[in-house]
């Protein structure tokens, strides 16, 4: 089986890597040179391909691309790959994108043979080198079972159906996560207008129900002002903005998470995209 990569960065590195230390035939294709190096210099049956159509003739073809855009300009129209792919192969997309573009992907993938799976991964680049993301599986049942096997090398697999769902957990983890983050500043932020010292307020906290996941982890870092980025501001945004409009385009108010959007619009516009995505904080509250 040959298969292709398209993105080998934080993400996408870490999966194609697993495949190729495996022993997996893998082509890789990024447009950071040194992102590829990286990647091939974990085994010897990785190649570097000189472009994107260089994989077409691939059985299996991995995206793990930005932006939605990316992903659809890459796969679909006349030019796409969709339109140079072999009839059987099949298109396993990593992105976060959303449950519509998703589903235009396979819609455009079945026209041309090529069976679409979403595989959305719900931890980070460190849980990727070490074959331990959870992986949300959906889309074409026949190829899911197919490629079993090749899923367990790369990460732990969770079947959850359809291309939608794949597409939902990861953005749903995220619209929650920040949310939670967002919450969470707020409450510092009282806390500093009742005179409390912000680390001694996170302790008290710990032990009610107010304590979550984004206070274990990201409450010292806004404690401490570390706002290096981790999971940078604007990509939570990308992230929240996506699981928004898959909300609306379902019928869904969330005013709660509309409000988190906002804020993390303000943040984005006062300069702190690059930063973590705690801060957020930087702007609560003024």
């Amino acid at each position: 089986m040959q298969i292709g990569f398209i993105g080998v960065g934080l993400m996408g590195g870490p999966l194609a890597r697993n495949l190729i230390r495996a022993g997996k035939s893998v082509q890789v294709f990024d447009l950071s040179k040194e992102a590829v190096e990286r990647t091939l210099a974990v085994g010897t049956t990785g190649t570097a391909a000189a472009s994107v159509d260089a994989l077409a003739g691939c059985d299996v073809i991995f995206t793990s691309l930005p932006l939605p855009q990316h992903v659809t300009g890459t796969m679909m129209g006349d030019n796409g790959l969709y339109a140079k792919m072999k009839s059987g192969s099949v298109h396993i997309e990593l992105s976060t994108i959303d449950p519509q573009t998703a589903d235009s992907l396979a819609q455009a993938g079945a026209k041309k043979g090529v069976a679409y799976i979403q595989c959305t991964l719900g931890k980070t680049p460190a849980h990727a080198e070490k074959a331990e993301e959870p992986m949300f599986i959906g889309g074409d049942a026949a190829a899911i079972a197919k490629l079993g096997d090749m899923f367990k090398i790369i990460g732990q697999p969770y079947n959850v159906g359809s291309v939608a769902a794949s597409c939902a957990v990861k953005l749903i983890s995220n619209m929650v996560g920040m949310t939670n983050l967002a919450v969470l500043a707020e409450g510092i932020r009282v806390g500093e207008k009742a005179g409390l010292d912000n680390k001694l307020l996170l302790e008290l906290l710990t032990d009610t129900g107010a304590r979550s996941f984004q206070m274990d982890v990201r409450g010292s870092w806004i404690a401490n002002e570390d706002f290096a980025p981790r999971f940078g501001l604007d990509l939570a945004l990308k992230d929240v903005r996506l699981g928004m409009e898959m909300a609306r385009a379902w019928g869904l108010n969330l005013p709660a998470m509309e409000a988190t959007l906002e804020n993390y619009k303000k943040a984005s516009a006062a300069g702190f995209g690059k930063e973590d995505c705690n801060a957020i904080y930087k702007v609560i509250g003024k």
